[in-house]
């Protein structure tokens, strides 16, 4: 009698656009479908990012937790577990963290814990209070996987987990899908900036405070004024929807460079996006390992990022991009002028970005690094 593949389950906050999500989905869609079967969990709900799942082996869960403390949510979590009795539980950032807890108490054998990245709410990683449920949920985690050298050297030094416990792992970027343009860039599918002549520069990202798309926009706005003639060669692409996008739609007027900028909301063809910018751009407080510049350098675009988190593991100073201070617009502002003062800089940068995901970040390294930690638990 043949035995049906292990079953892993995934606990998560929210399905919905944004890295972790598409990380999740990226690595259930490249595991080979005779090796595991997956849950996902997720304590809220999900969207149609879910249609992004092409693996047939994989149920989805909603357990529509309550905004606020909502003590019937662990309840509801134990049930399922039993239920669906998964080999495996992987649990990711904090507010999935007590899910291996329960877990274990569920009476599942392997749990895992996935740090991605820290919210605006504990940039550096310090607050007392999440550090402590961290050490109290540790006992219960059998691996924590960081995915930056950064979040690994926090585990070890602030949270106190073994070093015997952490198997750090890298993000990587399906080169399929994002690719540097074949001859010449592609327009924006926006009728106001389809000019070629224009130069594009784009960021991608959820519209939420640690994201802080608000610099990137102080920082054109400043290009503009003081050069009154790069509002008809610029086109600032902001895309992505959150909380904060009737914030920032705001800042762009009153800025006055709202007949530079789209706001193009979440989109579904972010690849060829990327194929239409000349200029990438990560203006956030806060990364764990950012998929959306792995993303860009695959399609040969030089990156400005805030030197923060992981950030400084991607991009290579001078060589693949510029990495400037977190919420400084002028800092900013300076790293964007010289790519558009410097014909050569932009593709040349972009080609050692496409080399450096090519040699270091593939998609192929990281289903087997996650597998290689699948098997050693199951």
């Amino acid at each position: 009698m043949t035995q049906s593949p292990k079953l892993i389950a995934h606990v998560i906050h929210r399905l919905d656009f944004g890295g972790l999500e598409n990380g999740l989905v990226n690595l259930i869609n490249r595991i080979p479908q005779g090796c595991y079967r997956h849950a996902i969990i997720c304590m809220t709900d999900y969207s149609d990012f879910a249609k992004r799942i092409t693996n047939p082996q994989v149920s989805l869960h909603a357990l529509h937790k309550s905004d606020g403390m909502d003590v019937k949510i662990y309840y509801r979590l134990w049930k399922l577990l039993r239920e669906l009795r998964p080999d495996i539980v992987h649990t990711r950032n904090l507010s999935a963290l007590e899910a291996g807890v329960i877990a274990a108490l569920a009476g599942v054998p392997g749990r895992i814990h996935g740090e991605h990245g820290r919210d605006s709410y504990d940039i550096d990683g310090t607050n007392k209070k999440y550090l402590r449920l961290r050490r109290m949920c540790q006992p219960f985690v059998q691996r924590f996987i960081p995915l930056s050298k950064d979040l690994e050297k926090w585990l070890e030094a602030l949270v106190h987990i073994p070093k015997q416990k952490i198997r750090q792992i890298y993000n990587g970027v399906d080169q399929a899908r994002f690719y540097p343009p074949d001859s010449g860039r592609r327009t924006l599918p926006c009728d106001a900036f389809s000019e070629e002549e224009r130069f594009i520069i784009g960021t991608v990202g959820r519209v939420q405070e640690v994201k802080d798309q608000l610099t990137l926009v102080r920082a054109v706005a400043a290009l503009v004024s003081e050069d009154e003639g790069l509002r008809g060669r610029l086109c600032l692409a902001i895309i992505g929807d959150g909380p904060m996008m009737p914030e920032l739609a705001a800042l762009v007027e009153s800025m006055d460079i709202r007949d530079i900028t789209w706001l193009a909301g979440a989109r579904n063809d972010i690849p060829e996006l990327m194929r239409a910018m000349d200029l990438f751009v990560l203006p956030s407080k806060a990364e764990g390992i950012s998929n959306t510049i792995l993303e860009a350098m695959a399609s040969g675009l030089p990156v400005v990022a805030t030197s923060v988190g992981g950030n400084t593991e991607l991009v290579v100073q001078d060589e693949t991009g510029d990495l400037v201070p977190a919420s400084d617009p002028m800092a900013m502002a300076t790293a964007l002028k010289r790519f558009i003062n410097e014909a050569d800089r932009g593709p040349r940068f972009g080609r050692a970005g496409r080399r450096r995901v090519e040699e270091g970040f593939s998609i192929e390294a990281m289903v087997a690094a996650y597998l290689g930690v699948y098997d050693e638990l199951a």
